[in-house]
């Protein structure tokens, strides 16, 4: 075999090599972005809206990827509304930058949540408190989703923010713990 197709290959295969462990790595750290609290993106989250407009208001914030057992998530999402624009917007916020921004096509008329709201871990620690934490271990459960809004699931006044907790099981109907985000205090619990 000739000098140089004997180089080619091993320098392809070196490349090649090379690439591999390139994508293998940026895949990792893809998926192992640290978690935080829902708190901790609202700044940047904040100033996005307000440079889309001045009169923009948080009414609502999920989590975009998957929780851990303390409530910290590595990517959230905070959904601001502008009455003047009358529009909704979203902003989803990993590793300290926004990763999407996205009007809402639909109309999503909603208040503004409470500005003084417990963050996501300290909720969460009600919520599993009343029940969360047994249903995880007797269903072999986890927590699927956590959302913050006003109004719509609170039991009694429509002006409390609340967080929703969902837990997910394997053959069994999910546990939503709505907890009280201002008191802390669990609200209702139910199954289905």
């Amino acid at each position: 075999m000739d000098d140089r197709i004997r180089r080619f290959r091993k320098s392809w295969r070196w490349e090649l090599g090379l690439l591999a462990a390139c994508l293998v790595a940026t895949a990792a750290s893809a998926r192992e972005q640290p978690p935080f609290a829902a708190r901790e993106g609202l700044e940047l989250a904040s100033a996005a809206a307000q440079a889309w407009s001045g009169d923009a208001v948080l009414v609502y914030i999920e989590n975009d990827d998957a929780l851990d057992e303390a409530g910290l998530c590595p990517r959230w999402g905070y959904l601001f509304q502008s009455p003047s624009l009358d529009r909704a917007r979203v902003w989803s916020v990993r590793a300290g930058k926004l990763v999407v921004a996205e009007n809402l096509d639909m109309r999503f008329d909603a208040p503004p949540l409470a500005a003084d709201w417990q963050d996501s871990g300290v909720a969460l620690a009600a919520a599993e408190a009343e029940g969360g934490e047994r249903f995880r271990r007797e269903h072999k459960a986890k927590l699927e989703s956590m959302l913050l809004m006003r109004g719509a699931l609170s039991e009694g006044d429509p002006d409390v923010t609340t967080w929703t907790f969902v837990y997910c099981a394997p053959g069994a109907p999910s546990l939503f713990v709505v907890v009280d985000a201002t008191t802390g205090k669990v609200q209702r619990t139910w199954r289905g």
